[in-house]
């Protein structure tokens, strides 16, 4: 399934960036505000963003959110360190 968000132009037209710069940075700004509410997983707000692991969790910590860590990620991380 994809999604598509309609903004009206005058909200558009309010951001203060230049139309090249929007997409992303919309983009950028959803994933931090649905993974600080728990409404994403940290790989998946970080896919949104379209940014590595490093990249994502750097931006992260810049805002002062803390990482979500469950079990099940510890898990996934346990398993990729040991199929090295």
């Amino acid at each position: 399934m994809s999604l598509q968000l309609h903004i009206p132009n005058s909200v558009t037209q309010a951001i203060r960036l230049p139309e090249e710069r929007m997409l992303p940075e919309l983009q950028v700004e959803l994933a931090i505000t649905l993974y600080n509410q728990s409404l994403l997983s940290f790989g998946k707000a970080r896919e949104l963003a379209g940014m590595d692991k490093y990249e994502f969790g750097r931006l992260l910590g810049k805002r002062g959110i803390l990482r979500h860590y469950t079990r099940e990620e510890l898990a996934d991380d346990l398993a990729y360190a040991h199929s090295e």
